[in-house]
């Protein structure tokens, strides 16, 4: 018992050993981003290489919300977001659903155009697409081409189809003889059996709308309907480059994700193992 004890504690010591100094590595970039944003204007050419935050930041947060009105672009990306993945997951969740209990002509079909999806770039149907929203429809700088052209997700379609999978038929097929009706089973029996996948899929669909860049840039060129990345991007012009303003915005944008991150990693960690293991 000794033996094994010592054999665990160093294999434990070895991996702490290789995984503290790699995480300091992943760390380092973020840490001096924040002391960036604590740095004059032009602190960051500054010869002096500087490992602790400055005095500045309050300054530097007050440029960027004059010149961007930022505080009024981040609510517009949380609402965004919010409402992004709400209906995202739903209508991901209803495809999987369809997709994994349900036998219809041309199931297979389907089924293969949603992974030949997953090869296309996003490069390769932008421009059709805003060509469609923006000069079609005519919705442009509106929530609705904000929100509603990037719902479609492949990758979430597939993810509910495995987590649905999963799941025993014969729990439904009791469901059905006691007369539940089929979107109650989906909604009071399958969505709350698939928690862990969806609250995976969920922090996943948030990530990617909150960073998404190039949709929203083309589609508005509004103000007060642009997000806080599109603002950032604002700041670089061709003459000066606001990097304290930028350096600030990034912190704004990226410390609140990496603690919603921490604080659900184990539900997004529970996600992906129960999307992974059949």
């Amino acid at each position: 018992m000794r033996s094994k004890s010592s054999t665990r504690l160093t294999r434990t010591l070895a991996l702490h050993a290789v995984m503290v100094p790699l995480a300091l590595v992943w760390l380092f970039p973020i840490w001096m981003m924040v002391v960036f944003s604590t740095m004059p204007e032009n602190g960051i050419f500054s010869a002096d290489i500087e490992l602790v935050p400055s005095d500045q930041f309050l300054v530097n947060f007050r440029l960027l919300q004059e010149g961007t009105g930022f505080l009024r672009t981040i609510f517009v990306s949380v609402m965004v977001a919010l409402v992004y993945t709400f209906l995202s997951v739903m209508l991901t969740s209803m495809a999987g659903w369809a997709l994994a209990r349900y036998r219809f002509v041309g199931r297979g079909v389907v089924l293969g155009i949603i992974l030949g999806t997953l090869t296309l770039p996003f490069f390769v149907v932008v421009i059709p697409q805003f060509i469609m929203v923006a000069r079609d429809f005519g919705l442009s700088n509106t929530w609705f081409a904000l929100i509603v052209p990037p719902l479609f997700n492949s990758l979430g379609v597939l993810f509910m189809r495995q987590a649905f999978t999963m799941m025993p038929a014969e729990l439904f097929d009791a469901a059905r003889i006691e007369g539940v009706k089929e979107w109650q089973i989906f909604l009071r029996v399958a969505m709350p059996m698939a928690r862990p996948t969806l609250a995976a899929l969920s922090i996943i669909l948030f990530l990617a709308s909150w960073n998404n860049y190039l949709w929203p840039l083309l589609i508005s060129s509004d103000p007060s309907m642009m997000t806080a990345p599109v603002a950032l991007g604002t700041l670089i012009g061709v003459t000066r480059v606001s990097w304290g303003g930028i350096m600030v915005g990034a912190v704004l944008l990226t410390v609140p994700m990496l603690a919603v991150f921490v604080f659900l990693q184990r539900y997004f960690m529970a996600g992906i193992a129960a999307g992974a293991i059949k």
